[in-house]
């Protein structure tokens, strides 16, 4: 398979290939990541092919098209690419070209050339053409022949739609490298910048997208990302946020123009509202207020009103909850708590909305940093973070041979061993019995894995022993003091409801408890306020490895045990 290209004739970009819309980016010769417009001037390209006439229009122009020419406009067509018929949800095609059984695949019955009769068009050709016209755009700004793409993809996308979308890009002229989980990218994307700290972290990617919702837990170790635990939702969708705004206009209209009849039940009023919907929405994450005008929007009545963030921010509100409630899920899934969260990180073109990243802020700490356009001014752009991270990465690996590619995404090397629970010391000295608990290796990192930490010790110095041990992370909560209450059964019951909602806000802490200890060594005779040095490494058996050492001091005590478990999960 290697000779297929030769690695130092590709040219590669990064695809994010979504329903709703697409993107392409290339890395510069300084290693950024940029994220190329097409010919319309449009980064974010509607994933939308339209036919008039056997003129084949693509994303912005296609777009337009859904008001007059909608059945042979073909739009929201992703997730049905490797789809048996009868698993598929047709829904958001509704206003759009219909998917159609055809053999074992699906197909599109349009009129996409200049004759009367209508083609089937399976949804392998249409995915080929929209990704020739991403291919095409890319090749035209780069100014050489683009050949080769890393795509972005779900985390539920499977082996079957994976292969299904290969063939399509084949049949574009487009060597798939690889496929990088779109949260995946979203961090890499992050960790890419020239200041980023790498820390070992646990980060949420939160995905509110046009006609899906993906939330992803991802542990950071390293520079090693492992997905903990995802979750998708098809009800909670951006579409969902512009139906509300389409139902607030549609009543707005009709009690201006009784007569008229609703606007919503008119398949051009319809489309046309969708349209001008989703514009108001973007135009209300930048501003506190938007215009709302359609020509002609029924019974030949053009419309204009207005609308303010408070009103849409109101209108949304139950949307907002559930996509906070399902990144609460998220974090349950991998069994964590908000408190371990260090990063969140707001993906797609919903993000931008500022009521969004408010609500989600509000269900975490405030030691928890939100990555958004509203929460933070060094937020890269939500719309563009998968496709910048699948431009990173395909220039990281463009030279490589397709098999060394291929060995680097194998499961014997990306499902690796972690470490199920955190590995740490307690130092104990003089007449102590505890000590406190200091994490070295956090849970869910990959093995082998070796860390160095230095530890204080207790003050007056002296013998000091050191235990190796396992951590399990405990979330404390100090509630508050009861309030003196007046003696009277049912208001205890009542207040008893109260105090629980008040218990919510109280302290809650990230506390260790101590597992299984490992191992033990002493230190004899550590100067009064020494440090010790500790060095532990575990390997892919889970063997452990151990050196504690006073700073300064010369040998040190070396401890080899068999050691903590493991759990074999995610993939990088």
């Amino acid at each position: 398979m290697g000779t297929e290209h030769d690695p130092s004739q590709r040219v590669a970009i990064g695809i994010s290939f979504g329903n709703s819309y697409s993107s392409i980016g290339y890395t510069t010769s300084d290693g950024k990541a940029e994220v190329i417009a097409n010919e319309d001037g449009d980064r974010q390209i509607p994933s939308i092919l339209s036919y008039v006439e056997g003129e084949e229009l693509h994303g912005g122009q296609a777009k337009v098209q859904l008001v007059r020419n909608a059945k042979n406009t073909v739009a929201y067509f992703r997730d049905f690419l490797g789809q048996e018929f009868k698993s598929i949800d047709p829904t958001p095609a509704h206003q759009s070209a219909h998917p159609l059984q055809h053999e074992s695949t699906i197909a599109f019955k349009i009129r996409d050339t200049e004759e009367e009769k209508e083609s089937e068009v399976t949804v392998s050709d249409i995915t080929s053409r929209h990704l020739r016209r991403l291919r095409t755009s890319a090749s035209n700004y780069l100014g050489k022949e683009v050949n080769a793409a890393v795509i972005t993809v779900p985390t539920n996308f499977t082996d079957a739609q994976k292969d299904a979308l290969n063939k399509a890009a084949k049949e574009a002229g487009i060597e798939v490298l690889q496929f990088i989980n779109e949260p995946v990218a979203a961090v890499l994307a992050y960790d890419a910048r020239p200041d980023a700290q790498l820390a070992d972290k646990i980060l949420v990617v939160a995905d509110l997208g046009g006609t899906r919702s993906d939330v992803a837990i991802i542990a950071s170790r390293g520079g090693i990302y492992t997905i903990l635990a995802s979750v998708h939702d098809y009800d909670v969708t951006g579409a969902k946020l512009d139906q509300v705004l389409v139902d607030y206009f549609a009543k707005e209209f009709m009690k201006k123009h009784k007569s008229a009849g609703d606007p919503r039940e008119d398949v051009r009023g319809m489309a046309k509202l969708k349209l001008e919907c989703e514009a108001v929405k973007k135009a209300l994450s930048i501003g506190t207020s938007a215009n709302f005008s359609v020509e002609s929007l029924v019974g030949g009545i053009d419309y204009t009103a207005t609308i303010n963030r408070t009103r849409y921010d109101l209108l949304g509100n139950k949307l907002f909850a559930a996509f906070s409630r399902l990144v609460l899920h998220a974090v349950e899934k991998a069994q964590l708590d908000p408190l371990d969260v260090s990063e969140i990180i707001l993906a797609g073109g919903n993000a931008h909305t500022p009521k969004v990243a408010s609500t989600i802020g509000a269900a975490f700490p405030e030691t928890t940093t939100l990555l958004a356009p509203s929460t933070s001014p060094t937020a890269i752009n939500p719309s563009e973070l998968s496709v910048r991270g699948a431009a990173i990465q395909a220039s990281l690996i463009q030279e490589f041979d397709l098999e060394d590619i291929e060995q680097s995404t194998h499961p014997m090397v990306t499902v690796t061993p972690h470490l199920a629970h955190a590995v740490g010391v307690l130092c104990i000295s003089g007449e102590e019995s505890t000590g406190i608990f200091h994490a070295i290796i956090d849970a869910e990192t990959p093995l082998p894995v070796r860390r160095t930490a230095i530890i204080s010790t207790p003050r007056e110095g002296g013998d000091v022993l050191i235990k190796l041990a396992e951590g399990l992370r405990h979330i404390k909560v100090t509630k508050p003091a009861p309030k003196p209450k007046a003696e009277k059964a049912e208001d205890d019951d009542e207040d008893s409801d109260e105090d629980y909602s008040e218990e919510e806000e109280e302290l809650r802490e990230k506390t260790w408890k101590v597992g299984k200890v490992l191992s033990e060594a002493a230190i004899r005779g550590v100067k009064k306020g020494g440090k010790v040095e500790v060095q532990i490494s575990v390997g892919a058996d889970l063997g452990v490895n151990a050196i504690y050492r006073e700073v300064g001091g010369k040998g040190g005590v070396r401890g080899i045990i068999q050691g903590p478990k493991a759990s074999q999960n995610g993939s990088a």
